[in-house]
């Protein structure tokens, strides 16, 4: 893919209908119009820097060699020693429960903590929800990250059940989000601030979906993209904690901190993966996370919608990026920050020369997208504020 491709893709194609085309087979008529229309922050949303070719073949081909799968069968080991750690047992983990009103109160008194909560949600903002909602989604599609996880050729669970160390891991991080999810959909369902009906669509819509990949997939490349997207979760729920407790919601805001705390831990332990490799295989690693790279790295709710609003990841891509909560700055500073976390420019013991190619892509990459950002912005200061609904909040109209 040439850089023109990823510039198009990044901050100029968002919302053409061409990059819906694979939600075609399921011949749902939109009861809402699909907006086309410019946003002020539109070239600035989170989808600007997660919008796949409209075009992109989705194919389920691996390119590792087998030597390379036999070398990450090889670390089972290393990550029994290494990884596994970053994992807690269910029995010393937080549970949903641990902040929700307790059930097991004679209903006068559950009655009052819900109550309770819901006076203390009364006054979050339509915008704050609406993203609330959409990291909510975002993390209720588990089924979707796990299979996504089990297509990895040396990582992947052959059994359902295997004990070696690559499967626990994948069942064992499952375990630990699916609890995210479990617990703002509890905590919002008792608001009663929002649709959850459309919501619970929303879920099962995405879910059925599935995320769009890059083509190609091998292990290399997920495990860049996952190193990537927890990153991005902790940041976005880290500022979702920051401002519940601004708006008068400290229950919300201890709920979102600790999602961002798991997200953290699982930041940590992708990202000493991806590090192992670039040791043992540094040419197939940093050609791993050129393709990524070059190819999007799509955020794995992209393909969200509410059987009405095919437009629905922009929208609340657009409103998350009004709030701060997830920009294509922090795009940006997440790939500095790996670029130095794995020491990319000072890699070396390559053994091809398509990798030091690579490696100056990848170097180069997070000044090519503050170059596009500083015109996006330019381009956003000229644009007049518009107005959008969205479902989740039962079609109360939003300004972006």
């Amino acid at each position: 893919m040439q850089n023109s491709h990823i510039l198009s893709n990044s901050l100029l194609h968002l919302s053409s209908p061409g990059k819906w085309q694979n939600l075609t087979k399921y011949q749902f008529k939109p009861k809402i119009p699909v907006s086309s229309s410019t946003t002020r922050f539109q070239r600035l949303s989170v989808s600007s820097v997660a919008a796949p070719p409209a075009s992109r073949p989705i194919t389920n081909t691996s390119t590792l060699s087998p030597e390379v799968v036999e070398l990450l069968k090889s670390l089972q080991g290393w990550v029994g020693e290494n990884i596994l750690p970053f994992l807690k047992p269910a029995e010393k983990s937080w549970q949903p429960h641990d902040f929700l009103p307790d059930s097991s109160l004679p209903s006068d008194e559950f009655v009052e903590q819900v109550l309770a909560l819901r006076e203390r949600t009364a006054e979050l903002p339509d915008d704050y929800l609406v993203v609330l909602v959409g990291d909510l989604i975002t993390e209720e599609a588990v089924p979707t990250y796990m299979s996504y996880l089990n297509r990895l050729e040396g990582i992947k669970d052959q059994t359902g059940a295997s004990p070696d160390p690559w499967s626990v891991w994948i069942r064992s991080w499952t375990a630990e989000e699916n609890r995210h999810g479990d617990l703002l959909n509890k905590y919002l369902y008792l608001s009663g601030r929002v649709n959850m009906p459309m919501i619970e669509r929303t879920i099962h819509n995405l879910i059925s979906t599935g995320m769009s990949e890059p083509s190609n997939l091998t292990s290399y490349k997920g495990l860049v993209y996952t190193s990537f997207q927890e990153r991005a979760t902790f940041i976005t729920h880290g500022r979702t904690a920051h401002l519940a407790k601004q708006r008068g919601d400290p229950v919300l805001g201890r709920i979102c901190g600790t999602i961002a705390a798991d997200e953290k831990r699982h930041e940590s332990a992708y990202q000493k993966m991806v590090e192992k490799i670039l040791e043992v295989d540094p040419t197939g690693g940093i050609q791993g996370i050129a393709e990524m790279l070059r190819q999007n790295i799509t955020m794995p709710a992209f393909l969200m919608h509410d059987s009405e609003n095919l437009d629905l990841f922009n929208n609340f891509s657009l409103v998350t990026q009004k709030l701060g909560v997830y920009t294509i700055t922090d795009y940006a500073d997440i790939l500095e920050f790996l670029i130095k976390r794995w020491k990319l420019e000072k890699l070396v013991g390559f053994n091809d020369g398509k990798a030091q190619e690579a490696q100056d892509f990848v170097c180069g990459f997070p000044r090519k997208i503050r170059r596009l950002q500083e015109r996006a912005e330019e381009r956003a200061k000229k644009m007049k504020p518009q107005t959008m609904r969205i479902s989740w909040i039962f079609n109360r109209e939003l300004t972006v």
